[in-house]
């Protein structure tokens, strides 16, 4: 499993594998899936605003996607960000979720972020849930019911997890 930055030429795949996600899954709570000019359009912000933008490559195809960006954009929140992963269906459990997310991780500590958040799709999502878990988040809060998806309610779960000295110390320009 390669973890790399990615391209341009990634776009097609990085919209296929959210596509599954938005139709079939609760991870996310967007209903329709956006086109791919829509996902390049993230892709572009996400990039500019200085944040990594990851593919896991595996046997020549795309195996899965994640990106870190400001959780929010008030410049108080500057320090931290928020994780996405996306699995590619029939990969799942092959290694790609935690190679990208343990590739974020060392990004966005490099970039001197000092808190990741994990705004997870239903509190059922227990393959996000349990990769989070495995790298050192913590369940940080549950918004009950506050999607509705497929018919049902669905819990947000918020997670979190110290980057490099965390809340240990100020930031550089403090």
């Amino acid at each position: 499993m390669q973890v790399r930055d990615s391209t341009d030429a990634d776009l097609a795949a990085i919209t296929a594998i959210y596509a599954h996600h938005v139709r079939h899954g609760t991870g996310s709570f967007e209903i329709e899936p956006p086109d791919e000019a829509q996902m390049r359009g993230r892709r572009e912000a996400v990039i500019a605003a200085g944040w990594p933008w990851l593919v896991a490559e595996h046997a020549g195809q795309v195996a899965g996607f994640a990106y870190a960006n400001q959780y929010r954009p008030r410049p108080a929140y500057r320090h931290c960000v928020e994780d996405s992963v996306y699995v590619a269906p029939g990969l799942q459990r092959h290694g790609a979720g935690r190679a990208l997310v343990v590739e974020l991780i060392r990004r966005c500590e490099a970039l001197r972020a000092r808190q990741m958040v994990a705004v997870i799709g239903d509190s059922a999502n227990t393959g996000s849930i349990g990769l989070h878990l495995a790298l050192g988040f913590e369940v940080s809060g549950i918004l009950r019911d506050s999607g509705w998806k497929f018919g049902r309610w669905l819990d947000t779960v918020f997670m979190q997890r110290a980057l490099g000295a965390g809340a240990g110390s100020a930031p550089d320009e403090a």
